[in-house]
């Protein structure tokens, strides 16, 4: 199905990269949404998410730490706890109907943190280390089944629990989604098998979006319309995953 629509396909690839990139996120639950619309199988949705994760995940990594705002002592717990729960996640084979539920929630999720911003609150001044650890392992071990790097999951638990403020935030989903993503693609074996004939031109077009997005979004764009457009594509593969 999707062989007809190669260049609209990378099209909203690169826009779903910018538009991610820019809040220093890696983009592969909208890279998902496109590839269930376009009829992408299965088994290829979640490596080839995930290996494009890792290209505009690493430029926000870059661009975030440099804003001052990174916390080495919450990164650290949430990683040594996400990362084996990612490389089990991803080994892990789920049936397409409860692959496509899960799926289906994690995009619904991403809708709402998309169309409701959370605004800040105060900060505690000291997060629990098990806190750190649990949630860690949980958002690893669905980022890896559903095939996410977590920042979607990541972002809105900091800020509603109060262990970090928006920018605090977006600092820590950019490695952590970096990292989850090789957790992810290390536990799934060979997923270059999996990838599609375009993968190189989907590369190309979500590192060229990334980059313009991370640029963008390092300098304090308005991303408030952007959100409810990108939301919209969420919810109708959300709603096209249901149906299924």
């Amino acid at each position: 199905m999707y062989h007809d629509l190669i260049l609209p396909i990378l099209f909203v690839l690169f826009v779903v990269a910018a538009l991610y990139g820019a809040v220093g996120h890696g983009g592969a639950s909208g890279y998902l949404a496109v590839m269930a619309l376009a009829g992408f199988a299965p088994e290829v949705l979640r490596p080839t998410a995930l290996t494009l994760n890792l290209a505009v995940s690493l430029m926000g990594t870059l661009l975030f730490f440099r804003s001052g705002k990174f916390q080495f002592q919450l990164f650290l717990p949430l990683i040594a706890a996400s990362l084996p729960s990612a490389y089990l996640g991803g080994s892990l084979k789920l049936a397409s109907g409860p692959f496509h539920l899960l799926l289906a929630i994690a995009l619904g999720f991403a809708a709402l943190r998309l169309v409701l911003p959370m605004r800040d609150s105060v900060i505690r001044e000291n997060v629990p280390m098990i806190g750190l650890v649990v949630l860690g392992g949980v958002i690893g071990l669905l980022s890896g089944l559903v095939g996410v790097g977590g920042g979607i999951f990541l972002t809105p638990m900091l800020i509603f629990l109060r262990w970090s403020d928006t920018r605090q935030a977006a600092a820590l989903s950019a490695p952590f989604i970096f990292v989850n993503s090789v957790g992810g693609l290390f536990g799934q074996g060979a997923p270059w098998q999996h990838f599609p004939s375009m993968m190189p031109w989907m590369i190309v077009a979500v590192v060229a979006g990334g980059a313009i997005g991370a640029a963008w979004g390092s300098g304090r764009a308005q991303l408030v319309h952007l959100r409810y457009i990108l939301a919209g594509v969420l919810s109708i593969a959300c709603f096209k995953l249901f149906i299924v």
